[in-house]
């Protein structure tokens, strides 16, 4: 897979995703506590944008009536039929063994003061005409 620059790193805050189309793919970006992750936006159960689903966690037991919530914001719930998957792992949550979603790496690396996706051209104003240089 090629490289794709997809935005600035404060355009993605933390609790948000960004959905971009890469080399034919659907992906989902995952700002998770300023960490970021990738995963294939395709549910592997019947097809289902998984990335547009609910970000959620991990609902934890120690006894019986004594509930909590662990791992807030790891956990994507498909919107057609409710199946979870770890956003970090791209593993199921239900059976991890043998389901899960593609995930991709992701970095955020410095880049040129000018962003790379937009196409510039030199311009200088010459005896009051503007001139493109292409």
């Amino acid at each position: 897979m090629g490289r794709h620059v997809i935005c600035r790193a404060r355009e993605l805050p933390p609790g948000e995703v960004r959905i971009v189309e890469a080399e034919k793919r659907s992906i989902g970006i995952f700002n998770i506590r300023g960490d970021f992750y990738a995963l294939r936006n395709t549910c592997p159960h019947k097809g289902a944008p998984l990335c547009r689903g609910i970000r959620t966690g991990l609902v934890v037991s120690d006894a019986p009536l004594q509930m909590q919530m662990t791992r807030n914001g790891e956990i994507v719930r498909c919107p057609w039929h409710g199946w979870e998957f770890d956003i970090l792992s791209g593993r199921s949550v239900y059976n991890p063994h043998r389901m899960r979603v593609k995930t991709y790496d992701v970095a955020v690396e410095p880049l040129a003061e000018q962003d790379p996706s937009v196409e510039t051209y030199a311009v200088t104003v010459e005896a009051d005409f503007i001139v493109l240089y292409v």
